[in-house]
């Protein structure tokens, strides 16, 4: 599950990964609106709103930098091209053998 599929298919991919936890959703529970509902927690608006991500820091950094706009692609505002290739040979090794794609 990458970041790309959770933004083009929201309610099937966090069913799928109550599937994969093996917490699948019961017709009921879909039918009253949960999946809506652990999809509005779980947004990032939300999670920005939260008054320990605008205050608080972790490992000296401010929680609010890491939230940014949530858009597909937008890392290419903020990495260099060689940047950009340091982490794709970092996670392609990492990845290795894996059957993950990056």
């Amino acid at each position: 599950m990458r970041y790309e599929e959770i933004k083009a298919e929201p309610h099937d991919q966090i069913k799928r990964l109550a599937n994969f936890l093996s917490y699948p959703f019961t017709k009921e529970e879909e039918e009253n609106g949960l999946v809506d509902q652990i999809l509005e927690l779980c947004s990032l608006r939300n999670l920005k709103s939260f008054e320990v991500n605008k205050t608080q820091q972790v490992n000296k950094v401010d929680c609010k930098v890491y939230f940014r706009k949530g858009e597909v692609g937008d890392w290419k505002n903020y990495l260099t091209p060689e940047m950009e290739n340091k982490i794709y040979m970092i996670v392609q090794e990492k990845l290795q053998g894996s059957g993950l794609k990056f």
